[in-house]
């Protein structure tokens, strides 16, 4: 029984580890801006409501379009600044 207790508590403990988590210090429209998401994606979301997610959330996952081909940005809060992964749908 105390095996299995601790397992569980080993495997609660790296699901809540890898929940992103919201940023120290908030993002800046400035920041979001210095990415240049908004000039070269066609972008729904205004820069307000992604700036509100990712400063609740840590993270927002955009559906965006290059050049007529949807795709998804990811941006990520991290200590060191906003972080963007672009991924084709």
């Amino acid at each position: 029984m105390n095996k299995q207790f601790l397992v569980a508590i080993c495997l609660m403990m790296i699901s809540v580890a890898g929940c992103s988590l919201p940023p120290e210090k908030p993002v800046t429209k400035d920041e979001l801006y210095a990415t240049g998401i908004y000039n070269f994606y066609t972008i729904k979301e205004s820069p307000e409501s992604v700036l509100a997610a990712v400063n609740r959330e840590g993270e927002v996952i955009l559906d965006a379009k290059y050049r007529d081909r949807p795709v998804f940005i990811k941006i990520l809060a991290l200590s060191t600044g906003l972080q963007v992964h672009v991924i084709e749908k």
